[in-house]
């Protein structure tokens, strides 16, 4: 089969399921309470009728089914719609996306450039004190929440040490600039919500690097190649890491999911301007738009990750056919 033609048949297979998750996210949150109630909760000076008037505006008097209906068809026009506290909910949702993209592609950028020749080093190198070493440190960082390691750097290296800031994606105020430089101090902004995420992702990758290379080292080629008198570097990286890479893809690619759905947590501790923390605030105000904009590119996004681990699989091991 050809790679388009699997391309749009594992499309279309993704339809279904992006409507079952868009679905499920638009009936709980209907579930959750009303957003008018909510927004207009201590103002005694809007009464029952002007709120009915907004739901009507708003289209939260009509049945879930036909809401749902209304939001699917505008969605195919690439319109997500206004938030109820004004704003177009694809700007909202664009800017904090970029931000959220830019922290967590970064971080998993370092991780791996770091943690795959850890890994190799690792198993090459098996049982002795540096790879004990190196693999319970892996163990233990697996083991620690993402929210407690970026609370631990905020009192470290932010409070006690002073060396970054706390939070935020830039200085509030121009003479605080780092050198008086825009791009500086908003790199100085980065630099720790990164290292969060880069230790974060570090930890399993130098795991399982580690375990699928001492599983191909294994294996009969691999004797094979050394028997036939071909060096270490050779074999580590030109015959054994290119099989070892498979399961690396297939957990980069479920991680990548993973860490879009984890946003919230990460950027409301690093008051980091993504779609995480737009998600926090605008889920507390029950505000459909948003919430239904950033499920929509979430679900997406991870949806495309998956299609393109698939199409790596058949990249790094030609034996595996695209079917």
């Amino acid at each position: 089969m050809s790679l388009v033609k699997y391309v749009v048949r594992r499309s279309l297979y993704l339809i279904p399921v992006f409507l079952g998750i868009t679905l499920l996210v638009f009936s709980i949150e209907r579930l959750a309470g009303d957003p008018v109630q909510i927004a207009t909760f201590g103002n005694t000076h809007i009464t029952e009728e002007q709120r009915q008037k907004i739901r009507q505006y708003y289209g939260l008097d009509k049945p879930v089914y036909l809401q749902y209906l209304h939001w699917l068809s505008e969605l195919l026009v690439l319109n997500l719609g206004d938030s109820f506290s004004g704003g177009s909910v694809s700007n909202l949702v664009g800017q904090g996306i970029l931000a959220t993209l830019e922290l967590q592609l970064l971080g998993l950028f370092l991780s791996l450039v770091i943690a795959i020749p850890i890994g190799i080093y690792s198993a090459k190198r098996r049982y002795s004190v540096l790879d004990v070493t190196l693999s319970s440190s892996a163990l233990v960082g697996t083991s620690i929440p993402i929210s407690f390691m970026g609370i631990a750097f905020i009192l470290i290296f932010g409070y006690y040490l002073n060396l970054f800031p706390s939070g935020g994606a830039q200085s509030t105020i121009q003479s605080q600039y780092l050198y008086g430089n825009v791009f500086l101090d908003q790199l100085w902004h980065l630099t720790l919500p990164t290292l969060v995420y880069t230790f974060a992702i570090l930890a399993p990758i130098v795991l399982l690097v580690r375990s699928s290379m001492l599983e191909v080292l294994r294996q009969d080629y691999i004797l094979a190649a050394r028997a036939s008198g071909l060096g270490d570097r050779a074999i580590l990286y030109k015959h054994a890491l290119r099989n070892a890479l498979i399961p690396i893809v297939t957990y980069v690619g479920l991680y990548f999911g993973g860490l879009l759905a984890g946003a919230p947590v990460t950027e409301t501790v690093f008051n980091w301007p993504g779609v995480g923390a737009l998600f926090v605030v605008k889920t507390n105000v029950l505000d459909f738009p948003v919430i239904q904009g950033v499920v929509v590119l979430i679900t997406l996004m991870t949806l495309v990750a998956n299609l393109v681990t698939d199409l790596t699989y058949a990249y790094i091991d030609p034996r595996i056919r695209i079917d």
